[in-house]
């Protein structure tokens, strides 16, 4: 079965152009290195242009072709200058992976003097992700062909206590590719979303608790990657995040209740400083009953 996948993999990339943002760690990461070596030129995005250079060694090294373009995602004026280098550079995009994300888990009465957590998690994960679309998007449109992927959250399907500012702005981008998916539908443009549970990656390591509670891995979560390359679906979600989804527009109360028992049994990130992260039976239940769920 595996092999069938690579050789599927192979078949949709080799030969063409990919780009991965947020590229030197976590999904982006490994999600580069799997379509590598499939065959795929990967384009390397991230801020740091050291951590890419080891990251293209890296793949050359197991005969893999990438390239690298350091640019901060936060800012707008960056994104238009790597974007016309990068197509001066390739030409085109054949695949755009917007994968580069910042998450903030406070809960919003934490938050009331913290506005700007929600100014900087909407420019990047959103703000970000749209202008490199919109610089990318006419080449895909006059060849007529492309792919872009989004990897947004489970906490869209789920409403994730906590998460209200990263979940506001993966929503965000998600009603933005939806409406674009019609517009660019005769095109033969696909804009699909993965709707990702709770992966194990530098993002979510500040939170000591995840240690403890069921998450993906970096190879998993690619894998979800490299199925949406092959397939083009409009959607990707696990089983808890289809369930989700479907709770809160059949009975959006019931969702509401199990979310906010979720969010009363776990610490907020501020009391838990300093204090032990194990977490009791009953909080371990939980997690294992709502796998990849963000608390």
């Amino acid at each position: 079965m595996k092999a069938k996948f690579e050789k599927l993999l192979h078949k949709r990339v080799e030969g063409k152009i990919v780009l991965v943002t947020g590229a030197s760690s976590g999904i982006g990461l490994t999600t580069a290195h799997k379509l590598a070596d499939a065959g795929a030129h990967v384009l390397l995005l991230a801020r740091t242009q050291e951590t890419l250079d080891a990251v293209k060694t890296d793949i050359v090294a197991r005969g893999g072709q990438a390239s690298v373009y350091a640019c901060d995602l936060n800012d707008l004026e960056a994104i238009d200058r790597v974007s016309a280098q990068i197509l001066a550079d390739v030409g085109h995009i054949d695949i755009l992976i917007n994968n580069a994300g910042r998450s903030i888990r406070r809960a919003v009465h934490e938050s009331f003097d913290r506005f700007h957590d929600f100014e900087r998690t909407m420019q990047l994960n959103y703000f970000g992700s749209v202008r490199l679309i919109m610089n990318l998007l006419p080449k895909m449109m006059l060849r007529r062909q492309g792919h872009i992927i989004n990897i947004s959250s489970i906490g869209v399907l789920a409403n994730a206590t906590r998460f209200s500012a990263y979940v506001a702005s993966k929503a965000a981008l998600d009603a933005f590719s939806r409406c674009l998916s019609a517009e660019v539908h005769s095109h033969n443009i696909a804009i699909s979303s993965i709707y990702m549970p709770l992966v194990r990656t530098p993002m979510i390591a500040p939170t000591k608790m995840y240690n403890y509670v069921p998450t993906l891995s970096p190879e998993q979560a690619a894998d979800l990657v490299a199925y949406a390359v092959i397939k083009r679906p409009k959607k990707i979600a696990t089983s808890l995040g289809y369930l989700a989804s479907m709770t809160y527009a059949v009975a959006p109360d019931v969702n509401n209740k199990l979310m906010s028992i979720g969010f009363n049994l776990f610490p907020s990130s501020s009391a838990s400083v300093g204090q032990p992260q194990r977490l009791n039976w009953l909080q371990k239940a939980y997690a294992r009953i709502f796998p990849g769920e963000h608390w």
